[in-house]
């Protein structure tokens, strides 16, 4: 008999091309913003981080993953374009999950900014939360 778990969040993109849940602990949501996430996400990637064997899918088949390096891969919708994921090789067992894709309530906080240096000019960065001007 599978052993049910309890969902502790859920989520997906704009056109319900992607849908998933998570069963296990988030970590509270980190802002990246490097030259990579900035232009792939039209802004900066918040995000928050999932036991890969936490993450499981409803819906999948608008799933698309771009390989951006050897090493680093962003997950979209092949449909709406919504970015949801991002993942590193040598992280293999953690999925990054792009925090505005998580249905409300999270109950989560923005804990630290890290690439601070490299924000867009446009963009003012939360004094309360604790930024570091490159990767930790």
């Amino acid at each position: 008999m599978e052993k049910i778990q309890e969902i502790r969040a859920t989520g997906g993109c704009d056109c319900g091309g992607v849908r998933y849940r998570v069963t296990g602990p988030l970590r509270n949501v980190v802002d990246c913003h490097c030259e990579p996430c900035r232009r792939i996400t039209g802004h900066h990637m918040a995000a928050t981080s999932v036991a890969e064997r936490d993450l499981h899918f409803d819906t999948k088949e608008a799933l698309t993953w771009y390989q951006r390096t050897p090493t680093v891969r962003y997950g979209f919708c092949g449909h709406c374009g919504a970015s949801l994921f991002w993942a590193a090789s040598d992280k293999p067992e953690r999925v990054s999950i792009t925090a505005g894709s998580l249905d409300q309530p999270t109950g989560l906080i923005t804990e630290e900014i890290i690439y601070a240096a490299e924000a867009g000019d446009y963009h003012r960065l939360d004094p309360d939360v604790p930024a570091l001007p490159g990767d930790h």
